[in-house]
């Protein structure tokens, strides 16, 4: 299943009862985004798509909550269910490649069938069915103020497009941007991001004008592609085409030399100066707090170009569970199969909704060794973005990480804490409000494997209280007999 573009989507998810249409004229500023946290962390039936058919002060339709379950995620990705695109990926690193793990890290980004995953350049689009240069307005789109304390209207839902000025090297990311004027915008390019990387290597050649595009909308694998942390070297346009089963088509701008996804609602075409800061922030963010008012770069807007009749699409961010957290959980379905190659002895992750991606990870392991643990941690620090965990819990294979209750069990029982906590410091995230400074803080492993002979305990490890299998089994035959 590999949708077109977004309203393609949006038919699919109304046939199958998970889109609902509000008809009452609404605002901007704030309604939107009370209705969307209601809906979103409301009973899983009413959890549905929104799109607001009439917003006040624009001409469009305002599309939210497109991608807040498991179910309407798996479809947007073409699967029924997250784990298979797990199952996807392993089947493509199922190839025995050859030689170091090293070498079979530098040989994930040609595994991809170009032929088939690879973009299609076309000449027309409907993304381009409306230009607007000479007057360029964002003042036409319906952007949110999302929570009382943000710093202005911010969108939210982009794919920013830029190119590695010494190699022109694509990156597609989502970063937020917030509106100063009609003109221009916030770039929220977080430092250890890959546009923000292309942004030292303008600076660093003297290039006074770093073009950048940003696309609305575009088929959902695309969308979620800009917001996956790939491994440096894959292409998200390639990566959403290996998704989707087909290239993205893509299509010339009008004023930059940039490609953007021909199916997308909207595009805005600019560029950013390299020297040029301003202040941008606060704004409610995933971490359920008010990110800090920081400096960041300037978008200039060149030229506008949109369907006929598009929607706007956007999310809001706040404290969890929100649309974002099931964006990140594809991302954690995804790359398990990635981590397990890299590290055999994994068996599964979960990165829950309260620890907002970067405060929890949670991985169950087959513990064979004095250390393994310590191992596993300090490994998983060192690969790409999980440099920014900011709390690993490690537990032994047999225990469901899924199951925060039980986690919770283990990881304070199974613990002493002088032996079993390690603690390091290392890059956090922009958003950690808490780190010893702005993106520097402390980390902390947790050991919450049993440990017996291997870890050379002072005690004896009891054994954990299981009913028999027979008695279990007798029990549930004669259930009904008890009268339950």
């Amino acid at each position: 299943m590999a949708f077109q573009d977004l309203p393609e989507f949006v038919a699919h998810l109304e046939k199958h009862g998970q889109l609902h249409r509000v008809a009452t004229p609404v605002s901007r500023d704030l309604e939107i985004s009370e209705i969307t946290d209601r809906v979103s962390k409301g009973p899983a039936a009413r959890n549905r798509a929104l799109l607001f058919e009439r917003v006040e002060g624009a001409d469009m339709p305002v599309l939210i909550n497109a991608f807040g379950s498991a179910q309407r995620m798996a479809w947007a990705l073409g699967v029924e269910d997250l784990n298979g695109l797990g199952d996807r990926v392993a089947e493509l690193l199922d190839l025995k490649l050859p030689g170091t793990l090293f070498d079979k890290l530098k040989k994930l980004g040609t595994l991809f069938d170009l032929a088939k995953a690879g973009p299609k350049s076309v000449r027309s689009a409907p993304c381009q069915e409306v230009v607007e240069t000479e007057r360029a307005s964002l003042a036409s789109l319906p952007i949110l103020t999302c929570w009382p304390g943000d710093a202005g209207r911010y969108i939210t839902l982009p794919c920013v497009f830029t190119r590695d000025p010494a190699t022109g090297a694509r990156n597609v990311g989502m970063y937020r941007l917030q509106v100063y004027d009609d003109r221009t915008l916030g770039m929220h390019w977080q430092t250890h991001k890959g546009s923000a990387e292309h942004e030292r290597e303008a600076q660093r050649l003297h290039v006074p004008r770093m073009e950048v595009a940003i696309a609305l909308g575009g088929d959902p694998a695309t969308v979620y592609a800009a917001s996956a942390p790939l491994p440096p070297g894959i292409d998200e346009i390639v990566f959403a085409g290996w998704l989707r089963g087909r290239g993205v088509e893509m299509v010339p701008c009008k004023t930059i030399d940039m490609e953007v996804p021909a199916h997308a609602e909207i595009v805005l075409e600019g560029y950013v100066d390299p020297r040029e800061r301003r202040v941008e922030g606060p704004f409610g963010d995933h971490t359920g707090y008010y990110s800090l008012a920081r400096e960041y770069p300037v978008f200039h807007l060149t030229a506008i170009t949109r369907k006929r009749r598009p929607l706007y699409p956007t999310i809001i961010v706040g404290r969890p569970p929100q649309e974002d957290y099931w964006l990140g959980k594809a991302t954690e379905r995804l790359f398990l199969p990635i981590i397990k190659l890299m590290l055999p002895e994994v068996v599964d992750m979960n990165m829950p909704a309260e620890g907002i991606f970067h405060n929890l990870v949670i991985v169950s392991i087959k513990k064979r060794y004095p250390g393994h643990a310590r191992k596993v941690m300090t490994a998983l620090w060192g690969m790409g973005l999980m440099m920014l965990a900011k709390t690993i819990v490690v537990v032994s294979e047999h225990v469901n990480v899924h199951d925060l209750s039980e986690v919770a069990w283990r990881a304070t029982g199974n613990i002493d804490p002088k032996r079993d906590i390690m603690l390091i410091e290392g890059p956090m995230d922009d958003l950690d409000h808490a780190a010893l400074r702005h993106r520097f803080g402390g980390k902390m492993g947790i050991d919450a494997t049993e440990k017996g002979p291997l870890d050379e305990v002072a005690q004896p490890w009891p054994d954990e209280i299981v009913m028999t299998d027979e008695m279990r089994a007798l029990v549930s035959r004669r259930w009904k007999d008890y009268g339950f």
